[in-house]
């Protein structure tokens, strides 16, 4: 490095080269900007820069210049107040803007009192940022990967928005916006990733550039490491006063002069121990960001998952130090907030097993798991350790389910659904025996009036009658008893002892509200008016030519299935359900064919496309059987299932569809199944299905988890939305050609 100039010369140079700025503007820059800024540049930019900063003000607080370099490489010059966390927003930007950082050197402001200075111990996602007083000036090379000039103006205009973004307090929302933008710039890496990963060294050095802490890094170059690391360092209160930059055939060789938010030196080995560890697996981690559908989510996901697993110990962060563990924690992270929110983060201790031995547990038919869950609860002594237990169990196999489904091929849709279908009915099956076991101790058994143990049966409806569950899928459940009589010890009336017992099924399976597992009892019968559980009789009663079934009810029951308790009750109400689906009784095809009109015109926004209730979308896929049943299942019992697809063949079979139009309605089935999961996989809410709009950001995120793929996200996106026109078109053409013409 060259010597600082004379300061009294370099002040006269630079006043004669910028004779614009005010004396006090060029001295403050002057003595504040540091020594090794001073020693690296020529006179020139020294000018330029102070000029840039010159033009600094709230409404515009930054400055983007760019000039030609030797050999194809070009000179990114930004000036700026200091944001925090800026260092990680400028080395994303110029990913994104498709510039790869050979070199450069960042330098922030020295403050007139840098000890008073506060900052917060972690980067403030919510809170707006108070107007910054200090500047950085920022020097990169870098070379185009498409060969071309950067455009400065584009630049610019980008880092205001973003940096707009930080000063409102929205930091996590720039950082995901960044994220995205980084990988969508970025080339798909050719191939399959195979052997150990290239080593990183890390060194601290306390002595190279007092008052800071010196981090050096050496290793392979990395897509968007810079970014990632800025932003690491940043969350855990890290605040990067000056980096250094510089690649060496293919190495890239970084300092960063470091301190704690309060501007001392990190000496803690402890410390550094972690920061070492922290460092390391972020820049292997950063090599398969764009095998990640949502890599904005994938980083913020995994620096919180980073925490977690480096205050459980090394041994817990060498579960993802193979290529293959980055790889596929990469896709998980960037496929499912809900994933992460809702089963790693508030569960991680007892799920990280799963993470890291997914590939060699198998997923498991409903006889073992309920086997397995029995003796789980059999371990547990008090009632709220077997609710513990229990939803232990479901969360940790169901966060297996999904990952075999995120990252396993060939674990496609009608693996997902049995999967989960089948653990949905061994908790159930479990949950209901624990919930009489807890209300036969208080209350003696049910007896009937006539006599004998009164049975309870438990059905499901819907999606889970028909085995068909996905991500965020409720459970729709009709309970039913044999009859009315009371309890052999407290002389509790049987309806009021089911009705409780139903309360505390709903009670022990946890679920968030319209997400997974959460149980919906809507479709008894009376709706939300009607009991909790239903005596045979009454369902008897209701489900008849004179009862109280609306006639949307009687298609709603063509998916209930027998799933827990007692199988003779069971059959009783199966048979119940085919006399009343299967009668003499006309079906009245004007009025579900009204009512179907009513949902799509009355339940999705105007503008929208719901992939549930829109014209074309899943519900007339999932009516054109049902329909078809209706009307011939009567003669045809063979007709009979509540799965759609099974249904589908069935028909086909009996030549009632063709061969064309049950594919037709089969793939326009599996492809809206899987856009719905799309969907309800990032939020985990079951309601959340209405389409992005299509030039949305949000709609390329769903084309790339549904794993669509081309030259750029826009590719990806534009085959999204042909194929949804194009299953649209095909589902309404062939239901109006069957029921309406």
């Amino acid at each position: 490095m060259a010597s600082s100039p004379d300061p009294a010369a370099l002040h006269a140079s630079v006043a004669a080269l910028a004779p614009e700025v005010a004396p006090d503007e060029l001295s403050d820059f002057l003595s504040r900007v540091g020594p090794e800024y001073l020693a690296r540049e020529p006179v020139e930019r020294i000018a330029r820069h102070v000029r840039m900063a010159a033009e600094l003000q709230p409404s515009r607080p930054a400055r983007v210049a760019i000039e030609p370099a030797t050999d194809g490489l070009f000179d990114v010059a930004v000036v700026a107040y200091d944001f925090f966390a800026e260092f990680a927003i400028l080395c994303g930007l110029l990913s994104a803007h498709g510039l790869d950082i050979v070199s450069g050197h960042a330098h922030t402001f020295a403050a007139v009192e840098r000890r008073a200075a506060k900052r917060p111990s972690a980067l403030p996602l919510r809170r707006p940022q108070p107007a910054p007083s200090r500047k950085i000036v920022d020097v990169f090379r870098v070379r185009p990967r498409d060969g071309r000039a950067p455009d400065a103006a584009a630049l610019e205009t980008s880092l205001l928005e973003l940096l707009a973004l930080v000063g409102e307090g929205r930091v996590a929302e720039a950082r995901e916006r960044l994220g995205r933008r980084i990988v969508e710039s970025l080339e798909r890496l050719p191939g399959e990733v195979a052997g150990a990963l290239a080593p990183v060294t890390i060194e601290f050095d306390d002595e190279a550039h007092p008052p800071w802490t010196a981090l050096r890094v050496r290793g392979a170059d990395t897509p968007a490491f810079l970014y990632a690391l800025g932003s690491a360092l940043a969350l855990r209160g890290v605040y990067v006063h000056a980096v250094f930059i510089e690649s060496v055939e293919d190495e890239a060789r970084d300092v960063f002069l470091v301190s704690r938010r309060d501007g001392s030196k990190i000496d803690s080995e402890d410390e550094r121990a972690g920061l070492r560890l922290a460092v390391a697996v972020i820049k292997q981690f950063t090599y398969f960001l764009p095998w990640a559908p949502d890599p904005g989510l994938a980083l913020k996901d995994f620096d919180q998952l980073l925490d977690r697993l480096l205050a459980m110990g090394p041994e817990a962060v060498a579960l993802f130090s193979s290529p293959e563990g980055l790889r596929e924690l990469a896709r998980l992270l960037g496929s499912s907030a809900f994933l992460w929110e809702d089963f790693l983060r508030l569960q991680f201790e007892h799920l990280l097993p799963v993470l890291g031995a997914w590939r060699e547990r198998r997923v498991r038919p409903r006889a073992e798991l309920q086997a397995s869950l029995h003796e789980r609860l059999r371990g547990a002594a008090a009632y709220d350790d077997k609710k513990a237990a229990l939803n232990a169990f479901k969360d940790e196999e169901m966060l297996l389910v999904d990952m075999k489904h995120l990252l396993e091929p060939a674990f496609g849709l009608i693996e997902f659904e049995h999967a989960l279908s089948d653990l949905a009915e061994a908790v159930v099956a479990e949950a209901i025996a624990l919930a009489q076991e807890r209300l036969l101790a208080e209350h003696g058994r049910p007896l009937l009036e006539a006599g004998g143990e009164c049975a309870l049966a438990v059905f499901g409806l819907g999606k889970f009658g028909g085995r068909e569950l996905g991500f965020a899928s409720d459970l729709e459940l009709l309970v039913a008893y044999g009859g009315p009589g009371h309890t052999e010890r407290s002389r509790l009336e049987n309806g009021a002892f089911f009705e409780a017992l139903v309360r505390e099924l709903q009670g022990l399976i946890v679920a968030r509200e319209e997400g997974i597992f959460r149980i919906d009892l809507r479709l008894r019968p009376h709706g939300k008016k009607g009991p909790l559980a239903s005596p045979l009789a009454s369902l008897r009663a209701y489900y008849s030519k004179d009862g109280g079934a609306a006639p949307f009810e009687r298609q709603a029951l063509l998916k209930l299935r027998f799933v827990a308790a007692d199988p003779a009750l069971g059959r009783a109400v199966e048979e119940l359900r085919d006399a009343f689906c299967w009668s003499g009784e006309p079906w009245d095809q004007r009025d579900a064919l009204h009512l179907r009109e009513r949902q799509a015109r009355e339940l999705v926004p105007a503008g929208r496309f719901s992939v549930k209730m829109s014209r074309g979308g899943l519900v007339e896929v999932e009516y054109a059987v049902q329909y078809l049943q209706l009307l011939h299942g009567r003669a045809r019992p063979e007709l009979r299932a509540p799965s759609t697809l099974a249904g589908l063949e069935r028909l086909r079979a009996a030549s009632l569809l063709t061969s064309g139009e049950a594919a037709t309605l089969s793939d326009a089935y599996v492809f809206w199944r899987r856009v719905a999961d799309g969907l309800r996989m990032v939020s985990g809410q079951a309601t959340d299905l209405l389409l992005p709009e299509p030039d949305s950001e949000e709609w390329g995120l769903l084309a790339r988890r549904l794993g669509y793929r081309g030259e750029n996200w826009a590719a990806a996106a534009a085959a999204l939305r042909e194929d949804v026109e194009r299953w649209t078109r095909a589902v309404i053409d062939l239901f109006d050609r069957k029921f309406r013409l």
